[in-house]
């Protein structure tokens, strides 16, 4: 699984000019799910996305999790993030998971992400054509890929 984590001050998804969800201050994260990733991959990525600490402490320091900023989290799928540019200038997506190995995958991630963190998380909708606004903060924006935990 690839994660790209967004600390924002606000972040929203419309699909048909809808709004789907928002969120204030918190996680806005786009998710890319591979064959490969399993229930091992989901609970290592939603531990280490609640307790990064890049939210900052009373020196301005980023020193705070997103549980100790008692912030929200947004997740949309995003299977281009395994886009493949080796070859010619057209993107392949040959490692994404097709939606029968990915939905379930972003289904149990959207669930274990609102257990670790204590609340519920909003998201978007997995295929749809969706319009995502955010006011991402710092900036601050961290790419993590569970195929490099160790």
């Amino acid at each position: 699984m690839i994660a790209v984590v967004q600390r924002v001050s606000k972040a929203s998804v419309s699909i048909n000019q809808q709004i789907k969800a928002s969120i204030g201050l918190g996680f806005m994260i786009l998710l890319g799910i591979e064959e490969t990733d399993d229930a091992q991959d989901i609970e290592w990525l939603s531990r280490k996305i609640v307790n990064m600490r890049i939210f900052p402490d009373d020196e301005g320091v980023m020193n705070k999790s997103l549980l100790d900023a008692n912030g929200e989290a947004l997740v949309i799928s995003q299977f281009t993030l395994h886009a493949s540019i080796k070859k010619g200038n057209r993107p392949s997506y040959i490692k994404a998971a097709k939606p029968e190995i990915s939905i379930p995958l972003y289904e149990a991630f959207k669930k274990q992400l609102a257990l670790d963190l204590g609340k519920d998380v909003g998201s978007g909708e997995f295929g749809a054509d969706m319009q995502v606004s955010l006011i991402n903060d710092g900036p601050v924006t961290i790419v993590i890929d569970t195929k490099d935990k160790k």
